[in-house]
């Protein structure tokens, strides 16, 4: 089994961080001018603050358990992707549906330099499989390694 790149626990951090601020603290802003019709300045600052606080741990915090948990391994003829926290996921995506293998950057991704790897099969319009958080050469060579394995391996197998 491998793992993630750690630096993708700084990048998940990061990721936490921006939405507490563009999302959650706008969000507590409008809270709180409801609390402070009701409730007063106390209770108000007391409830935004212990808000914001576990947003603020949970982000931090939780992307280091979430790197423990995450692992995945290519196999002779699959590829399985193990996550989760509180619950658990496996995803096996056999090498022969392999429609195609992407591998993505955001603008955080390359500030942080890490890669995401998405592996889609004809079952849907979403990625089956996705790796992120990982180095940018492990990255390029998984999806080169999938690409060539995609579509099965034995001549004239047309996935049908």
């Amino acid at each position: 089994m491998s793992q993630l790149d750690p630096r993708v626990v700084t990048l998940w951090r990061l990721q936490g961080l921006a939405r507490l601020v563009t999302s959650y603290v706008p969000l507590y802003l409008l809270l709180g001018w409801v609390l402070l019709a009701k409730f007063g300045v106390l209770v108000t600052v007391s409830v935004e603050a212990a808000l914001v606080l576990l947003l603020a741990i949970h982000a931090l915090a939780w992307p280091t358990l979430a790197f423990r948990n995450f692992t995945y391994q290519v196999r002779e003829h699959d590829l399985l992707v193990e996550q989760g926290v509180l619950w658990r996921q496996a995803v096996c995506v056999p090498r022969h549906r392999i429609q195609h293998v992407d591998t993505r950057q955001g603008p955080l991704d390359r500030l942080v330099g890490v890669s995401r790897l998405l592996v889609y099969t004809a079952a849907g319009l979403s990625a089956d499989g996705s790796i992120p958080g990982l180095d940018e050469a492990v990255a390029e060579k998984l999806r080169d390694e999938l690409a060539r394995s995609a579509g099965g391996t034995a001549a004239g197998d047309d996935g049908v």
